[in-house]
């Protein structure tokens, strides 16, 4: 993913949990809130709830792949944060791009085709 969307410094991710507004479905929960840039950026979140690092960092990957393919489908100047739930450990990438897609459709910033 480019750096130029990438979610990197805590008081961005603070901002959006604070007054951002947040949509989940099984495995992931998005929480979104406008930037007032010209390019949407991206966070994401694996708590140790999801297991050791080698899960977290496989539930990340996959993650970040699916938001990866679908930026040009998502409208400019927003801020995302993906938080990865616990079935993440199992799912897929095609379960993971799934989920992504529907939480983007239900949040309005979709302006692709499945």
């Amino acid at each position: 993913m480019e750096r130029k969307h990438r979610l990197g410094r805590s008081q961005d991710f603070a901002r959006l949990r604070a007054s951002g507004r947040s949509w989940a479905n099984r495995l992931l929960v998005l929480a979104a809130v406008p930037n007032g840039q010209d390019v949407s950026r991206f966070g994401f979140i694996t708590s140790k709830r999801l297991g050791n690092a080698v899960k977290r960092n496989k539930a990340r990957r996959l993650l970040r792949e699916a938001v990866r393919l679908n930026i040009p489908c998502v409208p400019a100047g927003w801020d995302c944060v993906w938080i990865a739930r616990i079935p993440m450990r199992q799912a897929t990438f095609a379960e993971t791009r799934t989920a992504v897609i529907q939480l983007l459709q239900r949040a309005h910033l979709w302006q692709g085709s499945t």
